[in-house]
């Protein structure tokens, strides 16, 4: 076992022995919360530190100035970060400076689909071919047959030479679309 992943299971059997001192058995769901603009890194680092399981998907994008162009990393879906918990204790994410609160229905938070995170999760691992997108509602629907990203649905696109699936958080309104071979999708029904 690699440094970095015991540290990770050290770290998530102490945020399970803190989930449970403070109520026993809690059903975490993932959430998103709102940030002030460009705090999201420093959010992630703050949630990281008080062992609350976090995910910041981002993208690296190149900049230009006059004099020189840069890589620098940038959070996919602006102003959010998404926070696996139990909706009872989000006092502790509220207090975190720069969290502006969680996306609610009707005055109750309202839960990310959890097949969401872990499509993005899956579609971000390579950060080579991810880019943001659009949100898109209509559009056809398609599911990869092979690859990493196996299963995951999504709507199909074609940019110029090449074939993209675009992956949606319906929560956020908001997409990311992933460099595919279209031979690897399928169409749904």
């Amino acid at each position: 076992m690699s440094t970095m992943a015991a540290t990770r299971a050290t770290v998530e059997t102490e945020r399970r022995s803190i989930s449970a001192a403070r109520g026993g058995a809690v059903e975490e769901q993932w959430y998103a919360a709102y940030t002030c603009a460009n705090h999201e890194k420093r959010v992630a680092q703050q949630l990281e530190q008080r062992l609350i399981r976090s995910f910041l998907p981002t993208y690296q994008s190149v900049r230009r100035w006059k004099d020189r162009r840069k890589l620098i990393e940038l959070p996919l879906f602006p102003c959010y970060i998404f926070v696996q918990m139990d909706a009872k204790n989000r006092l502790d994410l509220l207090r975190l400076p720069g969290v502006l609160g969680l996306v609610c229905f009707r005055g109750k938070p309202a839960p990310v689909h959890s097949a969401e995170i872990e499509n993005l999760q899956r579609g971000i691992k390579d950060k080579t071919s991810v880019h943001a997108h659009p949100y898109l509602k209509a559009g056809r629907k398609v599911r990869i047959r092979s690859g990493s990203m196996a299963g995951v649905e999504g709507v199909l696109l074609r940019k110029r030479d090449c074939t993209r699936i675009v992956l949606s958080i319906s929560l956020l309104q908001r997409s990311i679309s992933v460099d595919i071979d279209e031979a690897d999708v399928e169409p749904l029904g």
